[in-house]
């Protein structure tokens, strides 16, 4: 039977209702902390709180899309989804160099060791220690999707061994993957890439690429099959709104299955409950009314919230 992966146990595809495709529910410290502490999420107190608040307009899952050696805590992500009753899905995967220490083993590993670790999180359950050494304690959630970063000169040489060992992964246990996009940029690339590696495009979301504004350029994508992850909708202060431009073209193209929505809320300053702006419940009603504002009607906001969400997130059998 079809099946989404979630911290909770795995679930039918229909039973997770509107998805919010790209999100960050617990940052415990790590790499991005030391960056900045807006970027810290532990509170997981706060997290149930935010969560209530959009389940309250109709949010029902979400995809935590922080992956290893980055403050990543599974346990909390399963007692956050068990008190607010949202399903999330947790994710295995590595992020671009940038986020990450010289000396981390990611920058080291070839694509076969680096694809066991992941294919364990998602088959035996995440490492409790975050495979920061020296030893491996599995918890038992196991992971729901593969994210991965690439870089704005994909395909360095890293990449290339991220985005092998994601397809590797997927291979072998049929888990969705999720790709962070430099600036939007190389959606294209990165979606023929995995392609190349024998990874199902259907289960692919390329996240990030609404920052780039040109119509040939998302015809281009949808062309390859990949899915894509639209989360720019509120950052657009000054000027139109990129992403609903972009929605309104693949509309008129009938280029609207494979798109998912997500609101990538990495920051305190992004959440209602730290005292922050617009809040993960802004993603169910604020986006949905600046979309119906711009004649994108019931029918599309359906399949983007929800039926090409849980088609992309659903296991490959």
């Amino acid at each position: 039977m079809p099946f989404a992966r979630t911290v909770l146990g795995d679930i039918a595809p229909e039973g997770l209702g509107v998805i919010d495709a790209h999100e960050h529910i617990i940052i415990a410290g790590g790499r991005p902390g030391e960056m900045s502490a807006d970027f810290v999420l532990a509170d997981a107190d706060k997290a149930v709180e935010e969560l209530r608040q959009a389940k309250a307009k109709g949010l029902r899952t979400v995809v935590d899309a922080m992956p290893i050696g980055l403050g990543r805590d599974a346990e909390a992500l399963a007692d956050v989804s068990r008190r607010s009753g949202v399903h999330v899905i947790a994710p295995t995967g590595i992020h671009t160099p940038a986020w990450y220490d010289d000396l981390h083993w990611s920058n080291r590993l070839s694509a076969e060791p680096m694809a066991g670790l992941m294919v364990a999180d998602v088959v035996d359950g995440i490492d409790r220690l975050d495979y920061g050494g020296p030893i491996v304690e599995r918890t038992d959630v196991r992971a729901g999707v593969v994210k991965i970063g690439g870089t704005a000169d994909f395909p360095t040489e890293r990449d290339a061994t991220v985005f092998e060992a994601a397809a590797i992964t997927q291979q072998q246990t049929g888990v969705p993957i999720l790709t962070h996009t430099q600036g939007g940029q190389r959606g294209v690339e990165q979606a023929r890439f995995l392609a190349d590696h024998g990874a199902d495009l259907a289960h692919v979301l390329l996240s990030h690429v609404d920052k780039v504004v040109d119509r040939e350029y998302h015809r281009e994508i949808a062309a390859t099959g990949a899915r894509v992850e639209f989360d720019q909708g509120f950052r657009w202060k000054d000027g139109p709104n990129g992403t609903l431009r972009i929605l309104e073209w693949l509309v008129e193209d009938g280029l609207t299955d494979h798109i998912t929505l997500g609101l990538d809320a990495a920051r305190q300053g992004y959440w209602e409950a730290y005292g922050g702006s617009p809040g993960i419940a802004w993603f169910v009603d604020g986006l949905k009314t600046l979309m119906t504002e711009r004649g994108i009607g019931e029918d599309i906001q359906q399949a983007l919230y929800v039926d090409n969400p849980a088609a992309a997130y659903t296991f490959i059998e």
